[in-house]
């Protein structure tokens, strides 16, 4: 079992979140076009309070059970997202609570956002744009239709390249994927963890899934 993320200093989280930004502006980016997210997986409950005292707004939660119990007590720090992989039976669960769902990729998915979404509902398609086998996402090949079976409105593209210690072998799947959010006319590009968001950013993400690059002792 992993051990969760206790002790956060919100000096060092605002430290650190001040230097990504940095190195967003240095990519060439306007840092307010690139949203940092804070993954929360494994940030112990007490923590959160941390979070927003260090001017975390937005973070985006793993499993629909810790959604459920935590948007509504620290909902009011932070806007959610669900970023996790999508159980098509806890569509329901996660939608009053979230602003997007990062990770629809499947049929049963898009029923059950049929039954319970609404004219609110916006979600990013998760696309396995390196074609491994096994892994979520709809397949390159098959967005155009997936994307005009949404019967809520897609804002953008979410995808997790191969694991890698190299960033620049994440490079050409982010660019990819950005191609794909430009030729089917989406915005949002949620792509880019701790490992590879500066080349993320440079391909063009508009919203960076971050853990310890926010959380960790290095501020500088």
């Amino acid at each position: 079992m992993v051990e969760l993320i206790r002790g956060l200093s919100a000096e060092r989280v605002r430290a650190n979140l001040e230097r990504v930004r940095a190195e967003i502006e240095g990519c060439g980016r306007d840092p307010s076009e690139v949203e940092i997210l804070a993954a929360v997986k494994y940030v112990a409950d007490e923590e959160l309070e941390v979070l927003a005292e260090a001017g975390i707004e937005l973070v985006g939660e793993n499993r629909a059970q810790d959604l459920e119990r935590r948007a509504d007590p620290y909902g009011e720090w932070f806007a959610w997202d669900f970023i996790g992989t999508l159980q098509s039976r806890k569509v329901r669960a996660v939608l009053p609570h979230v602003r997007y769902i990062h990770s629809v990729a499947t049929d049963s998915a898009l029923r059950q956002l049929e039954r319970f979404g609404g004219e609110d509902t916006e979600i990013l398609v998760e696309v396995n744009v390196s074609g491994e086998e096994g892994k979520a996402g709809v397949p390159a090949e098959g967005l155009g239709s997936f994307l005009e079976r949404s019967p809520v409105r897609v804002l953008g593209l979410m995808t997790m390249p191969p694991l890698t210690t190299d960033p620049e072998r994440s490079r050409p799947y982010f660019a990819s994927l950005s191609r794909l959010a430009e030729r089917h006319g989406v915005r949002h590009l949620s792509m880019g963890t701790s490992q590879d968001y500066v080349v993320a950013v440079q391909e063009g993400a508009t919203i960076v899934r971050l853990g310890m690059t926010l959380y960790g002792p290095r501020a500088s």
